[in-house]
């Protein structure tokens, strides 16, 4: 018995030699196994620029702005919209568009397709556009017959109550009618420029009765 237990012994002497290696391999593979399986956390990406794609739609719609009194400076009207938000613009199908300066006089546009920028103070009116100024009289009370403006693009700025086209315009005011390549007309200065080939027709102005 005494020579079995002396060879136990040895072998635990022997086999202890060896523990410590076995355990640090052990340690190893365990670092290892945790370093494959362990879920990594990339660093937050920068949020994407805005595409030109539709955020948000509106059918039959109504959009008012106002200014800081609560003033009603134009309402606009719609079949269809599409708002875009690396431009912030609204695109409008079958647009109708109700401006109103300080004095109150009213303007109306409308065209097949529309383009408002955010606040409502552009818009481009494409394809078959129409811009009408309703009769009103000035402050010195001159009376201001109706006018209205049309051609395939008007672009009115509801603000500075400018109306601007680079492309063949009609122009009707009273009994007079103009057409022009180029537009560019200031309300406020009462500034007509027409440009390009120009040509007009003046009827005579009706006489008071």
């Amino acid at each position: 018995m005494s020579w079995l237990w002396r060879s136990l012994r040895k072998g635990w002497d022997r086999s202890a030699v060896y523990t410590p290696i076995l355990l640090m391999g052990l340690v190893a593979l365990g670092t290892y196994w945790l370093a494959r399986n362990t879920p990594t956390f990339a660093p937050p990406s920068a949020p994407a620029p805005p595409t030109h794609e539709p955020d948000y739609f509106m059918r039959r719609f109504a959009v008012r702005h106002f200014d800081d009194t609560g003033r009603l400076k134009s309402e606009v009207f719609g079949t269809e919209a599409r708002h875009y938000p690396d431009t912030d613009t609204l695109e409008i199908d079958n647009p109708r568009v109700r401006a109103f300066n300080e004095r109150g006089e009213l303007t109306v546009a409308t065209a097949r397709r529309g383009i408002s920028n955010g606040d409502g103070s552009e818009v481009q009116l494409i394809g078959d556009a129409v811009v009408t100024r309703e009769a009103s009289r000035g402050p010195d009370g001159e009376l201001r017959p109706r006018m209205e403006i049309s051609g395939e693009f008007l672009h009115a700025f509801v603000d500075t109550e400018r109306l601007l086209s680079h492309k063949p315009v009609v122009l009707v005011q009273g009994n007079h009618r103009f057409t022009a390549d180029r537009l560019d007309y200031d309300n406020l200065d009462r500034v007509l420029q027409l440009e390009g080939r120009v040509r007009g027709t003046l009827a005579p102005e009706p006489r008071p009765s």
